[in-house]
């Protein structure tokens, strides 16, 4: 058991006052079986009227909605949580699916749908003749292949933290050779999909009490990661930036199609031309208690 604290503070400053329009906020950590969430509260200034949903992933979803012009917005997601995912994971993969290629069940096959789907232009088939590399014969250990991949790509791509928002496209990832975690989560996600599998993104943040794991500052980060969808074992978490496999010392926020659906702040204001200043974000991960 390892219980973490974790503080995700945002602050944009302007000019002058400006009005506010309605923010979404994507900040609630996503319970499963390997996360138990015990406490979290959203906080702003000026004050916001928060109106909750689930988008179509089951995401919670925060709608702010501001009555009070300001020069500056400040949101404060503050949470508490109980991680019980594993550092040496076993996945019991249904024997249909132990080796590659396999086919779904039909059922898992309509309902993966866009995942399957590659969200990024390869008119000449070049992410999928690199992905087809990591294939060593036919049929092919499905886990190792997978787990190839991920290596593969933390083996070929250097790390390289980028404060801009946005992504780079996989096929650009892999001609520069560097990118961001997101551009790592990215590039995999498209490579398995493009071999057949169902694959999803994960955005969230990152435990790293010992400044070990690389996207992450002593405190801990954001981080995105991905998932992999095996028949028998489920989803299975793989994170390439850091060669690992399985949720230990990952807390997941929102589980996407594409990177760009889990923005954990967006809005926009009514004001002058020039009026915006600044964004700051700061991140918190710390353990309060483990056992």
């Amino acid at each position: 058991m390892l219980i973490l604290s974790i503080r995700h503070r945002t602050t944009y400053s302007f000019r002058e006052n400006v009005s506010l329009s309605p923010h979404r906020l994507i900040l609630r950590p996503r319970e499963g079986r390997e996360l138990r969430l015990l406490s979290h509260e959203i906080s702003t200034s000026p004050e916001a009227a928060l109106s909750w949903s689930n988008d179509v992933f089951g995401n919670a979803i925060a709608s702010a909605t501001f009555q009070t012009p300001s020069d500056s917005l400040v949101v404060d997601s503050s949470a508490t949580v109980d991680l019980t995912a594993s550092a040496w994971p076993v996945f019991d993969i249904a024997a249909s699916a132990i080796n590659y290629p396999f086919l779904y069940p039909a059922n898992d096959w309509t309902d993966l749908g866009a995942l399957t789907v590659q969200q990024h232009d390869d008119v000449e088939q070049r992410l999928a003749s690199w992905a087809r590399g990591f294939v060593a014969g036919s049929p092919a250990d499905t886990l190792s292949l997978l787990r190839d991949i991920s290596l593969g790509i933390a083996s070929s791509i250097s790390y390289q933290s980028r404060e801009e928002d946005g992504t780079q496209a996989p096929l650009t990832t892999l001609d520069r050779g560097w990118g961001s975690c997101r551009d790592f989560a990215v590039l995999f996600v498209e490579a398995v999909r493009s071999l057949g599998f169902g694959a999803r993104i994960v955005s969230g943040y990152l435990f790293n009490p010992d400044s070990l794991l690389t996207g992450s500052t002593d405190y801990g980060s954001t981080h995105a990661w991905a998932e992999v969808f095996v028949p028998g074992a489920g989803w299975i978490t793989f994170d390439p930036t850091n060669r690992s496999m399985g949720g230990a010392n990952l807390i997941p926020v929102a589980v996407i199609r594409d990177i760009a659906q889990a923005v954990p702040l967006s809005g926009s204001f009514t004001g002058a031309e020039n009026a915006f200043l600044s964004m700051d974000v700061t991140v918190e991960v710390r353990a309060i208690d483990s056992a």
